[in-house]
């Protein structure tokens, strides 16, 4: 399990403040064996596999952000 993963697991939200864009998993998900994460951004909000947000936060070099809404962590 990579460090990307357990803090995603431990409900660190990952994004790019300047763009709005944010991969988390939100709390009710947590501890779940197939957990959904959410990508978001200004204009959408959109449920993805746990491998697709990881996918993600590595393409587009996504870093632990403050979320507008829910500060540093979905919990």
């Amino acid at each position: 399990m990579s460090i990307i993963q357990s803090e995603i697991k431990a409900g660190v939200i990952y994004g790019d403040t300047v763009n709005d864009e944010f991969v988390y998993m939100p709390a009710s998900e947590l501890g779940l064996d197939d957990p959904i994460c959410v990508y978001e951004t200004k204009e959408q909000r959109e449920d993805i596999s746990l491998a697709e947000a990881l996918k993600r936060i590595r393409l587009r070099s996504l870093k632990p952000a403050l979320h507008p809404l829910l500060g540093q962590t979905s919990c």
